[in-house]
C-alpha cells in the first residue's frame, strides 16, 4: 500500500462518499461554527483532505481565500461539480498532497484538517510539513478520529479491510498522543474540544497556535 494507492481508493469511493449523510449533523453544525469564530474576513485558509467539497463551501465565504486539496482527483472532480452550481469567490479546489504545496508558495493564515491525519502515512512529517504553511501564529485547526480510543475491533478490523481494498491506511494512536505530535511540531495547543452530540466520539477538534 502506498499514497498512490490510497488515492486510488478515495477515487474509487468518491460518488458513493459524496452521497453519504453527515453521522452527527449537529457536532457538525458545531464544528462549523467553532471554525468561523477563529477566522478572520481577511484570512487566507487551507484545507486538507477537503473531500467533496462540503466543508469548503460552508466555510469559504467568511475568508478571503480559501484553497481546498484533496489527495483524490476524484473528489476533486466532485467538489468542482458543486462549485460551478454555487460559485464561491475566492475558493479554490486543487488536487494535491500536503507535501506538494511548499511554504514558498504560500502562506495561510490557518490550515484546516478535519478527518484527515488518521489518514497521513507521515503524521510528524505532516504536521511540520503544515507548520512552514502557516504564517506566524497561523492557526492550525483538527478534528480527528482517534482509532486508538475507539473500539478495538475497529483497530483489529483495519488490517483486513486495508488487505482485500476495504479500507484505506489509517493510523492509530490515542488523543493524548496526537496532542503530543501537534506540540512536537511547534504548537502551542489553545483548546481541545469535544464536538459530538452523545458523548464522546473519539474526535478531538484542537485549536493550535504556530509557535
Amino acid at each position: 500500500m502506498s499514497i498512490a494507492s490510497d488515492a486510488r481508493f478515495w477515487d474509487r469511493s468518491s460518488r458513493k462518499y459524496a452521497t453519504g449523510a453527515i453521522a452527527d449533523r449537529a457536532g457538525y453544525e458545531r464544528t462549523l461554527d467553532r471554525t468561523r469564530a477563529l477566522l478572520g474576513s481577511g484570512d487566507s485558509v487551507l484545507e486538507l483532505g477537503c473531500g467533496t467539497g462540503t466543508t469548503a463551501l460552508r466555510l469559504a465565504g467568511v475568508v478571503q481565500n480559501y484553497l481546498a486539496t484533496d489527495i483524490s482527483a476524484g473528489m476533486i472532480a466532485i467538489a468542482n461539480e458543486k462549485q460551478a452550481t454555487c460559485p464561491m469567490p475566492g475558493l479554490v479546489f486543487r488536487a494535491a498532497t500536503a507535501e506538494a504545496l511548499t511554504p514558498d508558495a504560500a502562506q495561510f493564515n490557518a490550515v484546516l484538517v478535519f478527518n484527515y491525519l488518521h489518514l497521513v502515512r507521515d503524521l510528524h512529517g505532516t504536521l511540520r510539513g503544515i507548520h512552514a504553511l502557516l504564517t506566524a501564529e497561523g492557526l492550525f485547526i483538527s478534528k480527528t478520529p482517534c482509532v486508538g480510543d475507539m473500539n478495538p475491533l475497529i483497530r483489529f478490523a483495519l488490517p483486513a479491510m486495508r488487505a482485500i481494498g476495504k479500507a484505506p491506511y489509517a493510523g492509530v494512536f490515542q488523543a493524548a498522543d496526537l496532542s503530543q505530535h501537534i506540540s512536537a511540531a511547534g504548537f502551542d495547543i489553545l483548546a481541545t474540544e469535544n464536538h459530538a452530540t452523545k458523548g464522546n466520539d473519539n474526535r478531538p477538534y484542537i485549536v493550535a497556535r504556530k509557535r
